[in-house]
């Protein structure tokens, strides 16, 4: 079969790609299909590929075929950048998402604090985790 390189296919790929910025706004906003209702309905899959891919150990050999460095310099030119704006963005999800555990420790009863350094005092710490944990398992 003929077919171009794999750098011809990507230099193509990033040259007309981002002009179809319309093509994926309209996607998003108007979908075929309902994402939630899709990626619910797709959850036993989703089990049966992470067991495999567990069984096969895919995430450690994608670790290691992609390695620090490149991890690192995909990390330094595309999420820097865009990093301050996203955080913004990602405001009232954040507010959102903290609902929970204010409200959560917000309720707790902390034991006596003791002197630094005291082992009891980490009968705090406990109380904070199991309260914290319980939380997070009462979300599923």
């Amino acid at each position: 079969m003929n077919i171009p390189s794999a750098q011809v296919i990507a230099a193509k790929w990033a040259r007309v790609t981002p002009d179809r910025i319309e093509d994926y706004s309209n996607g998003v906003r108007n979908p075929k299909n309902d994402w939630a209702k899709e990626t619910a309905d797709a959850e036993e899959r989703y089990e049966e590929g992470i067991k495999k891919a567990i069984s096969r150990k895919a995430f450690g050999k994608g670790v290691k075929r992609t390695g620090t460095a490149n991890q690192q310099e995909a990390t330094i030119q595309k999420g820097i950048p865009i990093w301050p704006e996203r955080v913004r963005m990602a405001q009232g999800a954040m507010a959102e998402g903290m609902e929970d555990v204010v409200q959560t420790l917000s309720a707790l009863q902390l034991k006596p604090r003791y002197a630094t350094g005291d082992p009891r005092n980490l009968e705090r710490v406990k109380q904070v985790a199991d309260a914290l944990h319980q939380m997070k398992i009462s979300r599923s």
